[in-house]
């Protein structure tokens, strides 16, 4: 995937944006004077020290949170409310235990418009479609499992699968594979990459990872000390489709402490 021409508008714009939480009294800033801007179909990693207030972005893009000031604008048109074309993954898959993987799979085309609307009428095309996707991430068989019933890497591929089923424009992940074993987070860095390539959905992915961010992204963007803002943007122009030998080559190498450097200086500054 390419990223954004210089004269092609950005499919997510954060321009000058802040964000405050608690009351008046005891305000928490965790942006200020943000600005990020990410064409369609980019791939973007968002880095930086602890509490710097990258969570707090996909809480803004995603409309589950307004900004105390600045401008938010999914596909030309300001975030006044949760997105529809938005899919989310978590670092805690948050599977509803007295669902099969399948029917967890499946609960974004229940609640989500267009799809609820149609739901009935339209389930075994839709159950198709979830088989399909698990197949694809390497679960074909576990459809009919509690999620008791699976490790947590499968519970992760399960997630991403509860993501992308209504087939979103957008996928914000927060840290998805953080909890997970270096073999299993690995091994789902491919998957990941695999559905983006064949999808061309836009990915926005928090991670303290700067391997995983390197490995995923056409560009990483670093965030300062809270109150955040980005202070510095590489593009990751090695090509793809990346695999995990390319993790040990000078370049890749080269770049990840780059980005350690800067988020070091980010950590000490005030």
């Amino acid at each position: 995937m390419e990223g954004r021409l210089p004269d092609e508008p950005a499919f997510v714009d954060i321009t000058d944006v802040s964000l405050a939480y608690g009351g008046d009294d005891h305000q928490t800033l965790a942006l200020e004077n943000a600005s990020m801007a990410i064409g369609r179909g980019e791939f973007v990693a968002v880095v930086g020290p602890s509490g710097c207030g990258k969570s707090s972005l996909l809480k803004l893009v995603s409309g589950l949170h307004p900004a105390s000031a600045g401008s938010v604008r999914v596909g030309g048109d300001p975030v006044g409310g949760p997105l529809k074309i938005v899919g989310m993954a978590f670092q805690n898959p948050i599977m509803l235990p007295w669902r099969t993987t399948l029917q967890n799979v499946l609960l974004p085309l229940e609640i989500v418009e267009p799809h609820r609307s149609v739901y009935r009428r339209r389930k075994k095309e839709f159950r198709e479609k979830a088989d399909s996707l698990l197949e694809t991430v390497g679960l074909q068989g576990f459809g009919d499992r509690f999620p008791w019933q699976l490790s947590g890497g499968m519970q992760q591929r399960a997630s991403l699968c509860r993501a992308l089923i209504h087939e979103p424009d957008l996928l914000l992940l927060d840290e998805p594979f953080a909890a997970l074993d270096a073999f299993t987070r690995e091994e789902l860095w491919d998957v990941l990459q695999d559905l983006w390539m064949r999808n061309g959905f836009t990915v926005v992915l928090v991670t303290h990872d700067l391997r995983e961010a390197v490995y995923l992204a056409d560009r990483v963007d670093v965030v300062s000390n809270r109150p955040g803002r980005v202070i510095f943007s590489r593009d990751v122009t090695l090509p793809r489709p990346r695999r995990l030998d390319n993790t040990y080559d000078a370049d890749f190498v080269e770049l990840v402490h780059e980005l350690r450097d800067h988020i070091s200086k980010a950590r000490q500054a005030p």
